[in-house]
């Protein structure tokens, strides 16, 4: 059966039957319609003033009106082709939602338009068909609830831990499986720091500069990093259980890639990446002014990693060692 709206008939039979005191499973049986579909036409259609409070609850006429009137606000994105343009650029730009509201009301634009609106068009049909979704902070396919009760199971849930890795990752048989972690900073270069990878077969090493310690900014930056490789490339990542990791579950919903989870107080369990971390503080002192740091820089500091002949490799370089594997992906 496809979604319809409901009607001004059906938001009138609503209010009769709420003034007769039947019950919310009751009227949705009488409409056809589900239960939930009742009780959220209430919540959001229902009038209420404090100044006149005595009028508060729910009119068929004032709450069809509420509707249109929101209907035509979530529309406005589809009719005005200028502001659209200019609210899909900022998305693509990186802009959240709210960013890009406020700056339109803080240029004192004659048409704004709130973050709400935007978040509804980029998850309506329009909104879809561009996939403007993957361009949001949360990279979900569909808007949870704004209220939506928040998963209670443990956050390094026993499944997810180092013991339960397959096989073939302990022993380096297979190429895509990387340690990650983060290297830390003095306080005086404030929330950023760099984020350290190492593919655990060729040793090959990924540093990125990070701006925010906190998890959602940190796995968006992350999946960025990642998502051009093939999936092959990249199997799963073993983390330690620091609260910057808290997001994993985003890495295998967007990117297909699992992640595994040292044992508490256990960053040793990631050796791979803690190396690492070692040999790159000789050109990242805890000192470092991060801010300076172009994207050149890190690269540079990548190369140089990844361009020293290692033992383990048979005295290749993990360049050399990652461009084979990926040579063999084709």
């Amino acid at each position: 059966m496809a979604h319809t709206e409901l009607d001004l008939q059906e938001r009138v039979a609503i209010q009769r039957m709420l003034e007769a005191k039947l019950p919310i499973t009751q009227i949705a049986a009488r409409l056809g319609r589900h239960r939930s579909t009742v009780y959220r036409e209430i919540g959001r259609n229902r009038f209420e003033d404090e100044e006149l409070a005595y009028l508060n609850g729910y009119y068929g006429v004032v709450a069809h009106k509420s509707a249109q009137d929101r209907r035509a606000r979530r529309r406005k994105l589809v009719r005005l082709d200028t502001l659209r343009d200019h609210v899909v650029d900022r998305l693509i730009a990186g802009w959240t939602p709210e960013q890009i509201a406020g700056r339109l009301s803080h240029e004192g634009q004659a048409i704004r338009v709130s973050h709400e609106t935007i978040y509804a068009y980029v998850y309506s049909k329009e909104g879809q068909s561009e996939r403007l979704a993957r361009h949001l902070p949360s990279r979900r396919k569909k808007r949870r609830p704004r209220y939506a009760r928040r998963p209670r199971d443990q956050v390094f849930p026993p499944d997810r831990s180092i013991h339960q890795r397959p096989e073939h990752v302990k022993t380096r048989e297979k190429f895509g499986d990387w340690e990650g972690d983060l290297m830390i900073f003095e306080r005086s270069t404030g929330k950023m720091n760099v984020a350290s990878l190492v593919e655990r077969k060729t040793r090959f090493a990924v540093l990125f500069r990070n701006n925010d310690r906190s998890s959602t900014h940190f796995m968006i930056t992350l999946m960025n990093v990642m998502e051009p490789l093939p999936q092959p490339a990249r199997r799963s990542i073993t983390f330690d259980r620091g609260f910057e990791f808290r997001a994993w579950r985003r890495l295998k919903a967007d990117i297909g890639t699992e992640s595994w989870f040292c044992d508490p107080q256990a960053p040793w369990q990631k050796g791979s990446v803690e190396n690492l971390n070692k040999r790159a503080r000789r050109y990242l002192p805890r000192d470092t002014q991060l801010a300076a740091l172009s994207n050149r820089n890190m690269k540079a500091i990548c190369d140089r990693l990844n361009g020293t002949p290692r033992k383990c490799l048979g005295w290749r370089t993990p360049t050399e060692a990652f461009r084979d594997e990926m040579m063999k992906l084709r």
